[in-house]
């Protein structure tokens, strides 16, 4: 496989800072070598650059630094876009999950009937309407079904970007009242911990392998570090005791790689600030490695 990396050091989207510096942890974790030791070509593009906040109007409270992140947003799909279209694999490094907008909003330029698997403590279904925070990463999942603000919905000129039916959030258990009644209303699937817990992480991702990939165009998978139980994954901004276990995570990467859809991938929320030796980031690429291919034998 040939794999681009791309970093997209956003601390736009989040309250907590230093979620920005989780692309240099993620790199010094050796992503790179690590993956070339699986065989494929690697090739790292750098950063984007991405303004901080100290340095930027909040805007609406209600959807804080919109009018940066879509910018950034923008280029962001613009890359993965041209990535894709050069037969290559995208893989972004955040930066907090609102750039998952700008990252799927580039694969969907493509796999126009794309399926995404969000594993996640939180299903980012927010919008500006039932948001408690005001935090543009808990409304990206929405803002691509083309729920919420036009700026968000409309990103490049059409919406929704990913169809509903085809949305699959895994590892769910803080979810917000509103965010409650609008997957409700949605039909969205949603695995949380309880079902993992109930059917295993095997069940639950095969059917989820099985709804998003339904359409035949291919599978991104969006990873939260913080869809890992805090004792695993300390070093994320908003952790969720209950989580992923260490082997759950790898099972659920390895079953990923063994369904040969995935298409595009990227893996966010490393905050190294709040980590610990850099055990989150170093998490974070053994998780990358299972999912693009490695095996125990």
């Amino acid at each position: 496989m040939r794999i681009r990396v791309i970093g997209a050091p956003m601390d736009l989207g989040a309250d907590r800072r230093g979620v920005d510096i989780g692309t240099s942890a993620i790199r010094y974790a050796d992503l790179n070598h690590r993956l070339r030791s699986l065989g494929h070509h690697v090739q790292d593009m750098g950063n984007l650059v991405v303004p901080q906040p100290e340095s930027q109007p909040l805007g609406n409270p209600k959807l804080k630094y919109l009018d940066q992140i879509v910018r950034v947003s923008e280029e962001l799909a613009g890359i993965v876009t041209t990535i894709l279209q050069e037969g290559d694999f995208p893989l972004v490094l955040g930066g907090d999950h609102s750039i998952g907008l700008g990252s799927i909003n580039g694969v969907a330029n493509v796999h126009k009937n794309v399926g995404v698997l969000w594993i996640d403590a939180h299903a980012d279904f927010n919008t500006d309407q039932s948001t408690p925070s005001g935090n543009i990463h808990g409304m990206i999942l929405a803002s691509l079904a083309g729920l919420g603000n036009s700026s968000l919905t409309n990103i490049g000129g059409w919406s929704p970007k990913i169809h509903k039916e085809t949305i699959v959030i895994v590892g769910a258990r803080d979810l917000d009242p509103g965010e409650q009644e609008l997957l409700r209303t949605n039909s969205i699937h949603v695995f949380t911990m309880s079902e993992i817990d109930q059917l295993g992480i095997t069940e639950v991702m095969q059917q989820a392998l099985a709804i998003a990939g339904q359409n035949n165009d291919g599978i991104h998978l969006s990873l939260d570090m913080d869809a890992l139980d805090p004792t695993e994954a300390p070093g994320v901004g908003t952790p969720v005791r209950g989580g992923l276990t260490y082997r759950e995570a790898h099972l659920a990467m390895e079953l990923i790689a063994d369904s040969h859809k995935l298409v595009s991938m990227d893996v966010v929320e490393v905050n190294p600030i709040l980590d610990r030796e850099n055990a989150t980031a170093l998490l974070a690429v053994e998780l990358v490695l299972s999912a693009l291919g490695k095996k125990i034998l």
